[in-house]
Formats: structure tokens, sequence, C-alpha cells
């Protein structure tokens, strides 16, 4: 399972440099795997996070797919100051979070593991709406489950993350093009 788990959410980030609207369905596919192996894992807010990253395949695709009056949706930037003030506030939903899994579960990395769960489900949505920023995101994001997938024995997911890792300079110039085109 961990297999097809890591082989569709491959084809999601290879789709999603390309600006594809197919990669929300194998993203879709994998989040629905992962969610089970991260909840089997102890990783409670990794399995959390993969069931919101579920729904949120589904708002990625209609999002990409544009509604009857709109075209595909175009790669954007958000400024500075939406981040500023995003960032601090996943900082507090991990905190809250990363204590109450730490006092009332038997969760492994509770802090990390809450960090990541807020931070990606920001940046999904970001990825959702094709904001260029959100590559900078995943490399802190992959880098943090990369090694609590490892600690936990689950070494295909954590490669998956190094891949992630790889991938995102590829990703960021894909994207930073579409969106100086749609400026020319």
């Amino acid at each position: 399972m961990e297999t097809v788990a890591v082989i569709t959410a491959v084809l999601y980030l290879l789709l999603a440099i390309r600006q594809n609207i197919w990669c929300w369905l194998f993203g879709g596919i994998s989040t629905a795997i992962l969610t089970y192996l991260s909840l089997n894992a102890q990783l409670y807010m990794q399995s959390a996070l993969n069931a919101v990253y579920f729904g949120l395949s589904i708002y990625g695709w209609f999002s990409w797919r544009g509604g009857a009056d709109e075209g595909p949706l175009e790669v954007t930037r958000w400024p500075l100051k939406t981040h500023a003030l995003a960032v601090p506030l996943v900082l507090v939903f991990a905190a809250v979070n990363g204590y109450a899994l730490g006092t009332f579960t038997d969760a492994e990395f509770a802090y990390v593991d809450a960090a990541i769960a807020w931070a990606a489900i920001w940046t999904t949505f970001l990825a959702a709406r094709k904001v260029l920023e959100s590559w900078w995101y995943w490399l802190v994001i992959d880098i943090a489950s990369a090694y609590i997938f490892w600690a936990q024995e689950l070494p295909l997911i954590a490669l998956l993350y190094v891949f992630y890792i790889a991938m995102i300079p590829f990703g960021l110039l894909n994207w930073t093009r579409s969106w100086k085109e749609a400026r020319a």
C-alpha cells in the first residue's frame, strides 16, 4: 500500500509542476492511502492532514478547472502581509494542537506533526489557488515530513518527501515562468 501511495503522490507532483489538472486525481488517491498509513504509524495529525488533503484535492480540481464564466486558473502571487499574518496563525494552531496531542494521546512528534499539518493545510489551499509562494512553504514542510516519516520507519514515504524537495525548484521555475508570461 505504501508503494501505491508513493507512486500516485509522485504522479501528483509531476502533474502539479506542469499545472495539469489531473494532478488532483492522483493527489486524492495518494492521500486516501496515506490517511490510513499515517494513522497506523501514530502520526495522527498526518492522518488528519491527509484526510483534509483529500477534500482539498476535490477543491483543487474545481478551482483549476474554473467556473462556467471563468477560464483556467492562472498562477498568482499574494502580498507579503497575507503571509505575515498566516504564518503566526499557523504556528498558534500548531502549538495548541501539539500540546493537546502530546498531553492526551500517544502521538509521536506531537508538535512537529501538528506544525506540518497546519502549515500544509494552508499551503495546499495556496497551491489550489495557484499561489506561487506555495512552493517555498513546501520546502520547509517537506524537510520536516521526510524526518518524521523516516523516524517512524516508513522509508518509502520519507523518500517521497526527499523527492518532493528535489522537485521544488522545477515547480517554482515553471510556475514563475507562467506568472511572468501572464503579465507580459
